[in-house]
This record gives structure tokens, C-alpha cells and sequence, in this order.
């Protein structure tokens, strides 16, 4: 599922009252439908959503590592798929340039120089 049109499509991230980097974004009220973006309705049954925070732990989902240069981007880098307890899936770059463990936990720790969501991983 893509972002809101003409939206950024990285989420946004702030940290928390305790300091803990958190990802801001929505949960329906009807559904409890956790998404990572300011979407105007609920994705899945199109109900308000009110704002929310997730993170800053999750477990990989699913990992990879790019070796092919992207605008902005010198490879190789990791990405990785993060189910945040109690929140959405986000896509994150991982501390280093190894693949992060399927299962594995993982948590926020802020964002890259370009602004992307970035997670330390146990290896």
C-alpha cells in the first residue's frame, strides 16, 4: 500500500516523553487499523483515524541487502520490513550492511542523514 498522494512516503518519527524514538501515526477508531501515514480515512474500512505512536520496538519481517546504487544511497545498505508491537509494518534501513534476522527484534533509533526510518537489529 502506497502513501497518501503527494505525500512523503517515509513515516514520520519523533521521539517520545522518554525518549524513545516512536513512529506518529494513525489508528482507526472502528477498526483499531494501525497505519503509518496521516491517511484522511481508514485503509481498511474507511472510518476516522486519530493520531497514534508505535514503536520503539518491533521483530523483522523480512530483510534484504541493496547493492545497486539509488539516488542518494551508496550500496550496500540494508532495509528491513519491522511489525511494530502493536503497530503497523514500516520499511527501515538497518544499522550496518548485513541482512537483519527474520523474527529477530528490532528498535528505532531516529533517522538517517537523507530522513529515513532507521532500526538496530540484534545480530
Amino acid at each position: 500500500m502506497s502513501s497518501p498522494t503527494g505525500a512523503d512516503p517515509r513515516p514520520e518519527i519523533r521521539r517520545d516523553a522518554d525518549g524513545d524514538w516512536v513512529v506518529v501515526g494513525r489508528r482507526c477508531r472502528a477498526c483499531a487499523e494501525p497505519v503509518a501515514y496521516a491517511w484522511p480515512r481508514c485503509p481498511a474500512c474507511g472510518a476516522e483515524l486519530e493520531e497514534a505512536r508505535f514503536g520503539p520496538r518491533g521483530t523483522v519481517w523480512s530483510s534484504t541487502v541493496v547493492r545497486i546504487a539509488v539516488p542518494g544511497h551508496t550500496p550496500p545498505y540494508a532495509l528491513a520490513y519491522v511489525d511494530l508491537d502493536d503497530g503497523p509494518r514500516v520499511l527501515a534501513h538497518v544499522a550496518g550492511d548485513e541482512p537483519a534476522p527474520i523474527g529477530g527484534p528490532a528498535w528505532l533509533i531516529g533517522t538517517s542523514d537523507e530522513g529515513d526510518l532507521q532500526v538496530e537489529v540484534a545480530r
